[in-house]
């Protein structure tokens, strides 16, 4: 007896040291090198790589969007009889997507640090924060009293979580670049390679320049108008490398537009209709059913979005509004759909990225579909390092007037891609993309190839194209493009935008319509939210279905 407890200890004490040993060897074989056996992470130098990342981290104001196929395109009928977006099957990657539309008070945060960091009575920065501001005059009506919103609309705390409107696509886009600059460089405080002083010494005018993520990670030393040595964190005192790369797992992708495919692909959601490997049916609204109101017990005949229900109704009778709203209304007041997203049918239509195309090609790629490519790349100096925009800014003037800032000083100079990265290539041959198989000279029924004459060689898609510009004393003159050549309301510069608004009736609530607008204009009813690509896995699932038995 005292035998076999002897034996049944030591065998425990066996198994311990087994696991124990077991434990401590796949712990440091993270920090081995399975190509040359070198230490990963040594304290004294070599290959430093951050062994310990697990994943992603959801960003602010985001939720996760698992990828998957779906049937892109209209399903429903056409009764518009245009079939400008013809089903096809579309395989979207994972993403992140803002939970509500970008708000006035989100928006507010981003008016604000321009402001501040850029003052407009220094003449170089006059048209930053100018550039950036919504119209507010996008509500005004010529016979109609709007200007209660076009006065109150942005500021007035009453809509701070309503949707912005008044944005064009220009501005979206430049909102999305600097929330990804100031998300990451809050980042790198909190894991200690900044001084978190440093955020809000900027803002204070305590710190010269600003932080650009693309510029830290290519020429750290020019961050902060070149004082990030004295801004570092306690990283430098504990770490070999006192900046954070890519391979630190830190640098977050950056904040964007999402694409029309990706757009669409999470208004429809799904995902909650979803049985095994297939989908029970399709879906008219981002709602499962046929129709707008609620069907369940608690709150049935509610309506589920904010829109139109017909002429000179905008929110039903006083007391028992339909939708409580009139105009657009404050995000998160109705159910969200299957994927968290709030607001992906009705309140305000959204931007997307993509440039508008009115036929889809049917030979388009099937993966991550998505018409805009401009391809760049980092414009290298003299002394061989990437080129920063230090005391100049930028600017362009938009067809309309505007003008609006292009680089911003502490950003990094973009250039279009060359021969030297397109040679001999088979996936891209240019920098500009927009317009590839589809609307090229030789996609027009007049396209001629060796013909010099203009009339014979009219594009497809060649809208008028205006021309602002300003005399010596810098009164802008407007020039209208009156050509009889033009063929069209489309060119690169249309972009598209999706979703029904609060102005739509109940047909442009279908996820698959689409409309467009030149970049540079703006209205009352059209908002957009951020998207950011998912890096690593597809899925935060860790369960996974086996897919196959041990043999015995």
């Amino acid at each position: 007896m005292k035998k076999h407890l002897v034996k049944v200890v030591l065998s425990s004490v066996v198994v311990a040291v087994s696991f124990s040993s077991c434990k401590n060897s796949s712990s440091s074989s993270k920090n081995v090198s399975r190509a040359t056996g070198w230490k990963i992470n040594a304290k004294d130098g070599g290959f430093q790589y951050n062994s310990d990342f697990k994943e992603q981290e959801t960003p602010p104001g985001t939720v996760f969007i698992e990828g998957g196929t779906f049937t892109k395109g209209q399903v429903q009928d056409d009764i518009m009889h245009d079939w400008n977006n013809t089903p096809t099957s579309q395989h979207v990657q994972s993403f992140y997507m803002d939970e509500t539309e970008v708000t006035n008070k989100m928006y507010m945060e981003y008016l604000d640090y321009l402001k501040k960091v850029y003052p407009p009575e220094n003449p170089m920065y006059a048209n930053i924060y100018k550039g950036a501001l919504p119209d507010t005059l996008v509500w005004r009506n010529r016979l109609g009293f709007n200007e209660t919103m076009t006065n109150n609309y942005l500021r007035h705390p009453g809509y701070a979580e309503y949707p912005v409107v008044g944005v064009n696509w220009i501005q979206a886009t430049q909102y999305a670049e600097w929330r990804t600059d100031r998300v990451n460089e809050y980042k790198l405080a909190q894991e200690g390679f900044i001084e978190e002083d440093a955020l809000y010494g900027v803002l204070n005018g305590e710190v010269d320049g600003t932080f650009s993520t693309e510029a830290y990670l290519n020429n750290p030393e020019s961050v902060y108008g070149g004082q990030i040595d004295s801004l570092q964190g306690k990283q430098k005192k504990d770490s070999i490398n006192s900046f954070a790369k890519r391979s630190s797992g830190i640098i977050s992708p950056e904040y964007r537009l999402p694409t029309e495919t990706e757009w669409e692909y999470a208004a429809q959601a799904l995902i909650g209709t979803r049985e095994y490997n297939n989908y029970r049916g399709r879906k008219k609204y981002p709602w499962e059913g046929d129709y707008t109101r609620n069907g369940q017990r608690v709150g049935r005949g509610d309506q589920l979005a904010n829109f139109k229900q017909g002429k000179g109704d905008y929110g039903g009778i006083a007391g028992w509004s339909d939708d409580g709203a009139d105009i657009t209304g404050q995000v998160k007041s109705y159910k969200p759909n299957d994927f968290g997203l709030y607001d992906m049918a009705g309140n305000v239509s959204e931007w997307v990225a993509d440039v508008y195309r009115p036929i889809v090609d049917d030979e388009i790629s099937d993966f991550n579909y998505y018409r805009g490519n401009i391809y760049t790349k980092k414009a290298i100096g003299e002394d061989g390092k990437v080129q920063i925009i230090r005391d100049s800014v930028v600017f362009d003037t938009l067809p309309n007037g505007k003008v609006v800032a292009v680089n911003l000083p502490g950003e990094i100079k973009e250039v279009p891609v060359d021969e030297q990265e397109t040679y001999l290539r088979t996936n891209f041959s240019s920098s500009d993309n927009r317009g590839y198989r589809d609307g090229d000279p030789g996609s027009s029924r007049f396209y001629q190839r060796f013909s010099d004459d203009e009339e014979d060689n009219r594009k497809m898609y060649d809208s008028p194209k205006h021309k602002v510009e300003r005399d010596s004393t810098g009164k802008i003159l407007r020039q209208y493009d009156t050509s009889n050549y033009r063929t069209s309301l489309i060119n690169d510069e249309v972009r598209v935008y999706k979703g029904g608004s609060w102005r739509d009736r109940a047909f442009w609530l279908d996820p698959a319509q689409r409309r467009y607008l030149p970049q540079y204009m703006a209205t009352d009813d059209i908002g957009f939210r951020c998207a950011m690509s998912r890096v690593g896995s597809k899925s935060k699932s860790k369960n996974k279905t086996v897919r196959h038995k041990k043999s015995k």
